[in-house]
């Protein structure tokens, strides 16, 4: 009760702050990928109006995947964001970006999938991918998660055929009987399922590839405005915070953004995002990124998709994770006892 006192005191004294000129609204530039389930807590923010109560006004750009959402990061059209953590280290290498916590965690939703009237084979003997198309969008968490699944099956990468197509295009070509095989995340994955019977032979869980989804910020912007990229990381916790508490409503807003983005999911299907994708309040994700006895957990998990991304040749050398994961932004918000309140109102205590 004192926690949610704290939190209705913190909105309450920010409202009362933002009627005041010296306290205006504040633009910040914030990219994702529309229709993701990590991105839902943006529009919960907006729905609620938790931006406004942070002293945010976020002007929102979105990406049809992480690899020209970073790319755009070099013209500064955006400030922070969310993002798959493969883009995420390849954006530190080129471009100095910052990935300062965890959307959630997308092991079990990025996967290979096959047509049904091919599946029982392949699934049978996995051999029989030799010489195949895998359909996937490049540098992204599938590409990774399905080169983990081939390494699984005691394949070589150059076994298959990878085509570099976006997911949009793979749906298609699956559907129409152009493709057998794909890599897709969800909730295109949900869509394969309903409208090609295609079936999952593997995914990153399955072959142990942990695939984080990453917060991120570009580290110019993290230097001039940190109080604004703490504000952001409070009003993204309270998301997931508030979606846990309020499971029904936080399922019928889901259903509705992604509609938004122009593709709809069943319900049975927006079940499967809430029970197949983890994710993190303020202190799971400080403990998850803590350094107090070495590397964090969180660094271990991205050392191996940077290892990925330089073994394919995309980068030279694999990055050390401290020198672009941090959780300094984290520690603002827990720092803050008001901040702290909004972002954790809704945890179970």
């Amino acid at each position: 009760m004192k926690r949610i006192i704290a939190g209705l005191g913190f909105a309450a004294s920010l409202a009362c702050a933002a009627a005041s000129p010296a306290q205006a609204q504040t633009a910040i530039g914030v990219s994702y990928q529309p229709s993701l389930y990590w991105a839902l807590p943006f529009h919960y923010a907006t729905v609620k109006g938790w931006w406004k109560d942070v002293g945010l006004t976020p002007n929102f750009s979105t990406f049809p995947a992480g690899a020209p959402q970073i790319a755009a990061s070099a013209a500064k059209s955006w400030d922070v964001g969310g993002t798959g953590s493969v883009p995420a280290v390849l954006g530190a290498v080129r471009f100095n970006i910052l990935t300062i916590g965890l959307t959630n965690d997308e092991s079990k939703t990025n996967a290979m999938m096959v047509r049904g009237d091919k599946f029982d084979a392949i699934k049978a003997d996995p051999k029989l991918l030799k010489g195949q198309k895998l359909l996937l969008t490049t540098n992204s968490t599938v590409d990774y998660a399905a080169r983990k699944c081939l390494t699984k099956f005691g394949l070589q990468q150059a076994d298959m055929q990878f085509v570099n197509l976006g997911q949009a295009q793979i749906i298609t070509a699956v559907t129409s009987n152009n493709g057998d095989v794909a890599g897709v995340w969800a909730p295109n994955t949900y869509t394969l399922e309903e409208r090609a019977n295609a079936k999952y032979l593997c995914s990153g869980a399955d072959a142990d590839a942990i695939v984080p989804g990453a917060l991120i910020v570009r580290a110019d912007f993290a230097k001039e405005r940190p109080d604004d990229v703490a504000k952001f990381l409070a009003v993204f916790l309270r998301g997931w915070s508030w979606a846990k508490a309020n499971p029904a409503e936080a399922r019928t807003l889901a259903l509705e953004f992604y509609k938004q983005g122009g593709l709809e999911v069943t319900a049975k299907a927006m079940d499967q995002e809430f029970a197949l994708r983890p994710t993190f309040g303020l202190d799971e994700q400080m403990k998850l990124m803590a350094r107090a006895s070495g590397a964090s957990t969180v660094d271990g998990w991205f050392s191996e998709i940077g290892k990925f991304i330089t073994e394919v040749g995309t980068i030279p050398s694999n990055p050390d994770a401290k020198s672009y994961l941090t959780d300094d932004f984290l520690k603002r918000v827990a720092a803050d006892a008001r901040l702290k309140a909004f972002a954790t109102e809704f945890d179970k205590k």
